[in-house]
């Protein structure tokens, strides 16, 4: 199987809590730091501009990081995700 993506940016308010979060289910990832590189940024871009999952955040005026992206194609946003997800 593969691992599932985080796209986070250390900026973000948000990324600290979810990558705890992972640690404390045990769930292995890689990570994309989007703001390292101008191709992390981009690949983030491609997906948050062409998944639904992303809409209510994007309405809000949000990027949409922290996201961790799972093999299957869904994207987890939220803290309780990860919880019912992995918990």
């Amino acid at each position: 199987m593969t691992k599932p993506v985080l796209f986070f940016a250390h900026l973000c308010p948000d990324t600290e809590p979810f990558v705890a979060e992972l640690d404390a289910l045990k769930v292995e990832y890689g990570s994309v730091n989007i703001f390292e590189s101008m191709a992390n940024f981009k690949r983030f871009l491609k997906l948050r501009d062409t998944d639904r999952t992303f809409d209510e955040a994007k309405q809000k005026g949000y990027i949409g990081i922290p996201a961790l992206l799972l093999a299957n194609g869904e994207i987890i946003l939220e803290l309780n995700e990860l919880k019912r997800r992995f918990g």
